[in-house]
């Protein structure tokens, strides 16, 4: 089989391939906002399209690519393993590449989590780690937070706290009850019957990237301390550098009794995930010889992605990127700050490190506000692509909004950026909102046409 060859001669099938057999409606939503092209490779910050052009790629696939795609340390470690032929995925026995990812982070997760278990994708860790915490409080109530995101599946999505993905697949897990994030007097309350076994949240909520006030995470700390409830802390999106620090928690020097990761720790190549604890909590479930596998799976531990995460370990430490994506992030923040004052749609830009979020509004000018009422009046959920398709169409940078209903694009570069990208990106940036400005313009006309077209879609779905 020559691949290269395969993928040379489909490679115009690619969206009918999809159509007819994987995603037909990512495939109509790809057409109508304009961001139907063919990706053919990828390397660092940038893509690059069937038709040569490079795009700066400042979606880096929801987070997973902090090190940038395709990172020669990666692959070369990739390769060294799979020359080696191993004996991969025994299942009865132990694999040494296994025992020293688990081994690299523990030392470089919070104190006192040192207790691993491998999963294959961030959800997948989420729920493994609310079976953990039920195992060791012997309680059955979960409490998480409005407008989290923690997955997908069926566990996960009884602690998601965003309805557009749960409706249609209730009942959900119960006991599972949700309070506001950045509350801590919800929170106490929600605790008080001392029956909860864990509290789970985002350090950053992922949706909306929505930033707690500084005491909110220590005060977290303390009344689980002082209900017995675990705090599972989902670093799935912002662990691993995202955030100017190795773990979004340690901005608040918190130490949760669970961390779950995964997205960054592939390296971008091979999906793997973890489950980090404390080593009282991990006995608990693993607790009698024959229960050495009360919780399993077939591919965790499979040598590719334990050499993914030791390597996009190797990479963050040796090339910086922790402190890169702070002193970056610092940089892009301070240039987008300015155009709030600039431009009344954009009410606020948040963020730490390279998780960012520009948050626009009603804005207060006649002419604007009839513009931003029409649009949201046809669809509440698309006036954020009246940024991101002309970031793309015109000045090539791929973007994406940050959740449904909230009006807001949401920027997670590789780290690897540099501040060629961030100029290239201010730039882009002023100019999209001057034409959004522009009322009547080009950039309603487009967005009223793109509504138009994703009601008669939705007509004949």
């Amino acid at each position: 089989m020559d691949i290269q060859a395969l993928l040379r001669s489909r490679s115009a099938d690619t969206y009918d391939l999809h159509r007819r057999h994987v995603n037909p409606q990512m495939v109509r939503v790809l057409e109508v906002i304009g961001f139907n092209r063919n990706y053919v490779s990828g390397e660092g910050a940038y893509l690059i399209d069937e038709e040569g052009r490079q795009v700066l790629d400042f979606l880096s696939g929801f987070g997973v690519f902090n090190v940038g795609r395709n990172h020669p340390e990666v692959k070369r470690v990739l390769h060294q393993v799979l020359d080696l032929d191993p004996a991969n995925l025994v299942q009865m026995d132990l694999g040494l590449l296994s025992g020293l990812l688990a081994e690299a982070l523990a030392k470089v997760t919070p104190p006192g989590l040192d207790a691993v278990f491998f999963t294959n994708s961030g959800t997948e860790g989420v729920e493994g780690a609310l079976k953990f915490a039920r195992a060791a409080t012997g309680r059955e109530k979960i409490v998480y937070c409005r407008r989290a995101f923690h997955g997908l599946t069926l566990g996960s999505l009884s602690v998601n706290g965003n309805q557009e993905f749960r409706a249609r697949y209730g009942p959900f897990l119960p006991g599972c009850e949700a309070v506001p994030f950045n509350d801590l007097a919800a929170l106490e309350t929600a605790l008080s019957g001392r029956d909860v076994a864990a509290f789970i949240a985002e350090p950053i909520q992922g949706k909306g990237v929505f930033i707690p006030d500084d005491d909110y995470f220590p005060g977290v700390r303390r009344l689980c301390d002082a209900t017995g409830t675990l705090f599972i802390a989902d670093e799935v999106q912002t662990g691993l550098g995202r955030t100017g620090r190795l773990f979004a928690v340690d901005h608040w020097q918190v130490t949760p009794d669970i961390l779950v990761i995964s997205k960054a720790l592939s390296g971008g190549l091979v999906p793997v995930g973890a489950i980090v604890t404390r080593r009282d909590i991990h006995g608990r479930v693993f607790d009698t010889m024959d229960r050495c596998f009360a919780h399993s799976n077939t591919f965790g531990q499979n040598d590719l992605a334990m050499a993914a995460g030791l390597a996009a370990l190797h990479v963050i430490e040796s090339e910086g990127l922790v402190q890169r994506a702070a002193a970056i992030g610092d940089a892009l923040l301070r240039g987008l700050a300015p155009l709030v004052e600039r431009y009344e749609l954009l009410h606020e830009v948040r963020g730490k490190g390279l998780m960012i979020a520009l948050q626009f509004g009603e804005p207060a000018s006649l002419g604007l506000k009839t513009g931003w009422r029409l649009v949201h009046g046809i669809n509440a959920d698309l006036f954020g692509q009246m940024i991101t398709m002309p970031l793309l169409a015109q000045h090539h940078i791929l973007t994406q909004v940050a959740g449904h209903g909230l009006d807001a694009v949401k920027i997670l570069p590789p780290l690897v950026i540099g501040q060629k990208e961030v100029d290239h990106f201010l730039e882009a940036v002023d100019q999209v909102l001057a034409e959004a400005h522009r009322f009547p313009g080009s950039a309603w006309s487009t967005t009223k046409q793109l509504a138009v077209r994703t009601a008669a879609t939705r007509s004949t779905a």
